[in-house]
């Protein structure tokens, strides 16, 4: 990303005014000036849709929960359900846009601690709409931040979104969004489709069924040209509840919608980082868990692009199949996707005997360019790569000589590769306790073109790991991760 978010909680000398419940939360928010916090009361219930309006200035207005600063994990820890006794709820209903909304222009507002959802048994399509068809610059809500929040669907109705992410400067920083499901369509924790970004999104659980996370679907940007670019994604959990596979012990009577853990239609400078991404299996596509296809989703962006992206120091795990590429849209027009980077991620239990798919690690459809594979260990049942469609130009898998491909055949591949006969002759530290690490008597060891061990920087995947078991008060994240 060319353009970065600072996320950093620096409080302002503003008033400060407590909003219990039965107040008038809108009021508060149109009374409430730069550089003041209105307080929620902790536990209390405000019924929504709440406007967030726009003001003069450039100073925020925070928006938290009432209870200490000791009741919520410190920045830089996710937030899970166990916190919600101490968050006061926006709450709203069928029918509304969202229980949180902007106005045009609406800018600098943050809210910490703060639980949002729908009333009880009510599928709601969206709780925060940030933005939605803006057709210029200065209607774009901005700068807005979600800090160990709380937003979640109806667990038995499902939800649409958690939150619709168009516009710029907007990020969602250790929270928690959960149970974003539907029966015959897509549902997303996150979707952005018509912001010209920076987007941030950092140190999230985040779950849904359609996609986890997308940017570009949903509709094409009403304003011309615009891609949703500089998008920062680290150090997230991505995940489904296998209480929603069909034949899983855990299954919970209700098909929803399964599409994958995260992609790309229409967006350009992209680092997805550090995450861990598991549990996607073949449903409502064939299962893979990273895709990166270009779309003019309604056939009114023939700009659309994927561009750029960074994807790297992932652990991906427990899926049908791997990443998808596709070069161009093939059934509207739009631009090639190009520049797109896959290093040093760990590929676990790609299966598509376990998980319903092909089991695929990499494929490559309809003409992409400059796509580079680069110190990748990748544990599947099915092809490595896979490709078809138009020429891909530019494509580097790197490094083409001194591979491990267990159980391959040196007759299909160029010379000076390696074919242990198992995985288990790879010499990994302990394999079947998920320890991926090189051991010192591995032949692959420091075997790669470059020096490096081949396979993935099992060290630099110690974050992507911590995504997934961090837990309030434990695992935080480094210090670059709490910036």
């Amino acid at each position: 990303p060319r353009a970065t978010i600072d996320t950093a909680y620096r409080p302002a000398g503003g008033r400060t005014f407590l909003v219990r419940e039965g107040d008038d939360f809108q009021t508060a928010l149109y009374k409430a000036q730069p550089g003041d916090v209105i307080r929620l009361e902790a536990g209390a219930t405000f019924v929504g849709p709440f406007t967030l309006p726009k003001k003069p200035g450039s100073e925020w207005i925070t928006i938290r929960t009432s209870a200490p600063d000791s009741s919520l994990p410190p920045p830089g820890t996710r937030v899970d359900p166990s916190h919600a006794r101490v968050m006061p709820k926006i709450v709203v209903g069928r029918g509304a846009a969202g229980a949180v909304t902007t106005a045009p222009g609406a800018h600098h507002f943050r809210f910490i601690g703060i639980e949002i959802l729908p009333r009880k048994g009510v599928f709601v399509y969206n709780l925060a709409m940030l933005g939605a068809n803006e057709r210029s610059e200065d209607q774009f809500p901005q700068h807005i931040i979600f800090d160990r929040c709380y937003i979640h669907g109806d667990a038995v109705a499902g939800g649409r979104r958690g939150i619709a992410l168009n516009g710029k400067s907007l990020a969602v920083i250790d929270s928690y969004l959960s149970d974003f499901k539907e029966v015959g369509a897509e549902a997303q924790a996150i979707l952005g489709w018509n912001g010209p970004g920076p987007f941030k999104i950092v140190n999230n659980y985040l779950e849904g069924a359609g996609e986890n996370v997308m940017f570009g679907g949903g509709g094409d940007p009403t304003v011309a040209g615009l891609v949703p670019s500089d998008i920062e994604i680290r150090g997230n959990h991505f995940t489904k509840p296998l209480s929603w596979k069909i034949g899983d012990p855990s299954y919970a009577r209700m098909p929803w919608t399964v599409k994958n853990l995260f992609e790309l239609k229409n967006a350009r400078r992209v680092l997805v980082e550090e995450n861990l991404f598991e549990n996607n299996w073949g449903h409502a596509q064939p299962g893979f868990a990273v895709v990166f296809t270009v779309r003019n989703q309604n056939g009114g962006a023939p700009w659309a692009v994927v561009e750029d992206v960074t994807f790297r120091r992932n652990i991906v795990r427990h899926s049908a199949s791997g990443v998808n590429l596709l070069g161009q849209d093939n059934l509207q027009p739009s631009q090639q996707a190009k520049r797109i980077l896959i290093r040093d991620n760990l590929f676990e239990d790609i299966s598509g005997a376990k998980w319903g798919g092909s089991g695929i690690l990499f494929q490559m459809l309809n003409g992409t360019a400059e796509v580079m594979i680069d110190h990748n260990t990748g544990l599947q049942d099915g092809s490595i790569i896979m490709a078809d469609g138009a020429p891909h130009t530019g494509f580097v898998y790197r490094n083409i000589q001194k591979n491990v491909i267990a159980g391959g055949s040196g007759a299909y591949y160029p010379r000076d590769n390696f074919f242990p006969a198992s995985l288990d002759k790879v010499g990994f530290v302990n394999r079947a306790a998920g320890d991926h690490r090189l051991a010192e008597s591995s032949p692959s060891k420091k075997a790669g073109t470059d020096g490096r061990d081949l396979g993935a920087n099992m060290t630099a995947l110690s974050q992507a790991a911590a995504a997934g078991a961090q837990r309030p008060g434990r695992n935080q994240l480094s210090q670059r991760h709490r910036r």
